[in-house]
């Protein structure tokens, strides 16, 4: 096993001190000289068309300098997929979810901007409205979009092996229904920008996004500019997972097309209550699930059919309802595998990315189908799994799925064996199982997510390392840290590469003018992706400066070697120098050098066929097996999660603390959507708009967590590293609600898993106390 100087180590982020002094600058702490306020005017219809907008008295109003609406935009529309690019800035014809933007201002205070919005007068037709996805599918129902029928946003329809034969040969077919919730991403800081549309024609953002690069073609292709006239300055980002923070949204648009009508830069900041009304969320799901398996437990067939809530428009729809298929052939073995995925408008508020997308629904929906059916053959949960269970492929080896998604690495069984001999699941049975009202019960998942995950069009990384005349070194990435610490790794894998400290690295916020193109912060593709590009370019950049050393020492560059920032030659002890001479020999030999590194990744991937959902959808995929201890009041129905401990295969952790905490944090946000979260709607109008009203896990409730590394090394990472944070969000639903189910003999099936839906379910069973 190869020896480390940085990575591996557990070391602070290299943003922290910026971050712990209130020295770090986020999008609404922006502000130029001059500055506008934008305020945006929403409908107070789910489904209405806009027969007529009167905005003059809003203009006339003191302090007022622009107001727009939908058609200054020129029809324009923006989605995922050429053919799916169905959402304008602002609402033209008509209104498809409610307080959906239809106008804005820009004034030189907020409170003028406020004032504003409430002069202009549109006059509605209201128009009959569909919230449930399954009754937009049916005839006669509303159409909320005219190009499409039955409200499909997004339809595929996948069959491999023969599944009707391998459930006739089956011991047991069972099928069920299950339904995950709305959910919130939860970050504290809500959308918001700095926009300024200048005299020579060029826009300058500072926006809130996680994927920069997205905003910066969606703004060129709106304004009608070349590339080059839009820049995106990163600010820091207040937390991301998705949603607005990975696409544009009304205020962006807004803001930059008030600017140029009125030739000053221009600010938006939404409220909370904006963003928890009217932003995009987790997609509401329906999954038939139904599964056939041996009389010994071995899987022979899955069918699912997935119905997703998509709201007024596609947005990334396409991307969602791919992942909800394509990776149900993973963590266990799976010879024949049909799929069926609708996403279908209703007017509700926008489905999109979040935090483990599309696959934290299928695979809820397959693990507890599974634990169902080992109840019901006897087979203990863990023996199941293993039986099924893909093993770890040998050193160059392969395992390749039905639907052709190939692994090079696996670590699910050493995770769920990993688990078997902890304490929590080894001694459950030796745990009282009843404590006054509390009924105590512990849960297993295994699960699996995909790293470096690939899209239909661009997906390559690039870096650049600069090194500076002093030893020290410029790290230039176009791939963001959006609070899960990649610049720290980044930059750790620079350090372990140029064989220097990782002080000696330095890392800026990614600034379009100088940064490399980059696809952006989803799919646990940064450390895959961005990290292989940064090897490549330290790699570069230290080839150059060996040719300096070996000219210096006379050898050849093979025998030199940089570690700990000392420079030396292999079996010569006596010839030695830090990096900084190194340095500055490379740069002010001769006339002088640019020592410069260019790294650039993408593994050679495709573009991904959503239509056929063969082929894989990242580089490589993590797997993770997690236990979760719940004890829960038989009288109220109230749960308290006590304990997780989670074995995740991230192939090899580069910063082990970093993991650690994205593991963490990932799980807390599951138990979050398994046991606590949901919107709660009333024909589109969202009922708990606050952190007050919306209920997540609070510190109190946060249950003690153990992350073991299942170390695999993968070959195709830096380092041999994986996804190392979405894989949890995945494991925590199936691993609670089967620890309730141990504690209560009840399955549920629709998340959240409310104390009012345990107590019903107890009722029916007749368990609940007198």
């Amino acid at each position: 096993m190869a020896e480390y100087s940085v990575i591996g180590k557990r070391l602070p982020r290299v943003d922290a001190a910026e971050k712990l002094t209130g020295q770090a600058k986020y999008a609404a702490d922006y502000s130029l000289p001059g500055m506008l306020w934008c305020k945006v005017v929403r409908s107070p219809y789910a489904h209405a068309r806009i027969l007529t907008i009167d905005t003059s008295r809003a203009e006339k109003l003191p302090g007022v300098r622009a107001v727009i609406t939908g058609k200054d935009f020129g029809g324009w529309t923006w989605g995922f997929m050429p053919t799916t690019r169905d959402e304008p800035p602002l609402a033209l014809d008509k209104v498809r979810y409610m307080y959906e933007a239809v106008a804005a201002v820009a004034a030189i205070d907020e409170d003028i901007a406020e004032e504003a919005t409430e002069l202009i007068k549109i006059d509605y037709e209201e128009l009959p409205g569909v919230f449930d996805p399954e009754e937009a599918m049916q005839d006669g129902a509303a159409q909320i979009h005219d190009y499409v029928k039955n409200n499909s946003s997004v339809e595929y329809n996948w069959s491999f092996g023969d599944v009707e034969k391998a459930f006739a040969e089956s011991y047991i077919v069972r099928e069920d229904r299950f339904r995950t919730a709305r959910a919130t991403h939860g970050y504290l800081e809500p959308p918001a920008a700095l926009a300024y549309y200048d005299p020579s024609g060029s826009i300058t953002i500072w926006p809130a996004k996680q994927s920069p690069y997205f905003h910066y073609r969606h703004l060129a292709a709106c304004f009608k500019l070349p590339l080059s006239k839009v820049r995106v300055i990163q600010p820091f980002i207040g937390g991301g997972f998705g949603g607005t923070k990975n696409d544009s949204l009304a205020g962006d648009f807004c803001a930059v097309m008030l600017s140029k009508k009125a030739g000053k830069p221009v600010k938006f900041v939404y409220t909370q209550e904006e963003e928890l009304t009217t932003s995009r969320r987790r997609h509401s799901m329906i999954v038939y699930n139904k599964m056939g398996v041996k009389k010994d437990g071995t899987l022979m067939a899955i069918h699912s059919r997935v119905i997703a809530d998509g709201g007024g428009y596609t947005a990334i729809g396409p991307l969602t309802m791919y992942l909800t298929g394509f990776m149900t052939t993973l963590p266990y073995k799976l010879p024949h595998f049909k799929h069926e995925a609708y996403r279908i408008f209703t007017n509700n508020p926008i489905g999109a990315a979040m935090r483990g997308h599309g696959i934290t629904h299928t695979r809820f929906a397959c693990e507890i189908q599974m634990e169902m059916i080992a109840e019901e053959l006897g087979i203990d949960p863990v023996e199941m799994r293993l039986r099924n269970a893909i093993d770890n492929p040998k050193p160059g080896g392969m395992y390749e799925t039905v639907n052709k998604v190939t692994l090079k690495t696996c670590g699910i069984k050493e995770a769920i064996k990993t688990l078997s001999e902890d304490p929590i699941w080894r001694d459950r049975d030796k745990m009282p199982k009843r404590d006054g009202n509390i009924a105590w019960g512990v849960g297993l998942s295994g699960t699996s997510y995909l790293s470096g995950a690939r899209l239909m069009g661009h997906q390559s990384c690039g870096a650049i390392v600069r090194i500076c005349e002093d030893g020290t070194v410029n790290l230039i990435t176009g791939a963001t840290d959006c609070g899960q610490g990649s610049d720290t790794v980044l930059c750790m894998i620079a350090a372990e590469e140029l064989g220097v400290t990782l002080e000696d690295i330095d890392i800026k916020r990614v600034d379009t003018a100088y940064t490399p193109v980059d696809p952006g912060s989803y799919g646990s593709r940064v450390t895959v992706l961005a990290g292989q590009a940064t090897r490549l370019a330290a790699a570069d950049a230290k080839r150059q400066l060996v040719e300096f050393a070996a000219k210096t020492w006379g050898v050849k560059p093979e025998d030199i070697e940089i570690k700990k920032g000392i420079v030396s030659v292999r079996k010569e002890s006596k010839k030695t120098m830090p990096f900084s001479r190194l340095a500055r020999i490379a740069c002010y030999s001769g006339s002088g050098a640019v020592i410069i590194g260019n790294g650039y990744s993408g593994y050679g991937l495709e573009p991904l066929d959503f239509r056929s959902g063969i082929g894989n959808g990242g580089t490589s995929y993590s797997f993770t097996a997690q236990l979760a201890k719940v004890g829960v009041d038989m009288e109220t129905g109230q749960v308290l999660v006590t304990d997780f401990v989670i074995a995740h295969d991230a192939g090899r952790p580069l910063n082990p603390i970093g993991a650690e905490g994205q593991n963490e944090g990932g799980a807390i946000q599951g138990l979050g959507q398994t046991i606590y979260e949901d919107f709660i709607m009333d024909k589109g109008k969202t009922l708990n708009p606050t952190f007050m009203d919306y209920k997540m896990p609070r510190a109190t409730d946060v249950p003690d967590i153990k992350v073991i590394d299942i170390i695999t090394d993968d070959p195709d990472g830096p380092f041999g590293a994986k996804e190392a944070s979405e894989g949890s969000i995945v494991s925590t639903p199936p691993a609670v609600v089967s620890a309730i189910h141990d504690a209560t003999g009840i399955w549920l099936k629709e998340l959240p898993i409310t104390p009012e839906k345990i107590v019903m379910a107890l009722k029916e069973k007749g368990k609940s106390p007198k």
